[in-house]
């Protein structure tokens, strides 16, 4: 075989997986396709829905655009630990994705960083664990500068997790998407679920 048509073969091997790539992202994604039978968003009051009128919060507009229910565990003001303290009501539900959205209460209550890294890691850890795909939502450590974006990052790479930076980006701050200083009304609502169904969607092909 020539030198030129190895490199040809070269190149054709590079292009068919990228495309491949890009194609089925979620090949990526750990546990796809997952093991259960519901979806869970499990988190704080972002994912409870404070700010928003009756179902206008992010979990229910994003149930609404997929066509599915989805199973709301939000409990306004808990931090990371107090997640991990209730991880068992989320496995209960026989998840099969799971939206994680915890870590704003931690940097509020200014809990250690390697704190909420740990915890988040350990909750997608046994998310994982079960077989469920696990969907991981950033938040901000920080106003005006975001020091939970690396964080975030890291572990939705370790973990192989889909991933959603800084969902109140372009949020915070304006009036027109928020109901208060720190949650969203229901347009800032809406737009989370947009970011939220870009990554969800692909994973229930």
């Amino acid at each position: 075989m020539s030198e030129q048509n190895v490199l040809i073969g070269a190149v054709l091997l590079v292009v068919i997986s990228v495309g491949a790539y890009l194609l089925w992202p979620q090949a990526a994604i750990k546990n796809y396709p997952p093991d259960g039978t519901t979806i869970v968003a499990f988190g704080d009051s972002l994912v409870e829905g404070v700010g928003a009128t009756d179902g206008n919060d992010f979990v229910s507009v994003l149930s609404r655009e997929i066509g599915e229910p989805i199973i709301n565990l939000g409990i306004s003001g808990n931090t990371t630990e107090q997640g991990l303290a209730r991880i068992d009501d989320v496995l209960s539900q026989d998840p099969k994705i799971v939206i994680l959205l915890l870590g704003g209460n931690d940097y509020l209550r200014r809990i250690p960083q390697t704190t909420t890294r740990q915890n988040l890691a350990t909750m997608i850890e046994r998310i994982q664990a079960e077989g469920a795909v696990v969907v991981l939502l950033g938040v901000r450590g920080g106003i005006l500068r975001d020091n939970f974006d690396a964080m975030y990052e890291e572990l939705a790479d370790t973990y192989d997790t889909a991933y959603v930076s800084d969902v109140l980006d372009g949020l915070f701050g304006n009036n027109a998407y928020m109901a208060d200083g720190i949650h969203p009304n229901d347009a800032g609502y809406a737009l989370i679920a947009e970011r939220v169904a870009n990554e969800l969607e692909p994973l229930l092909k």
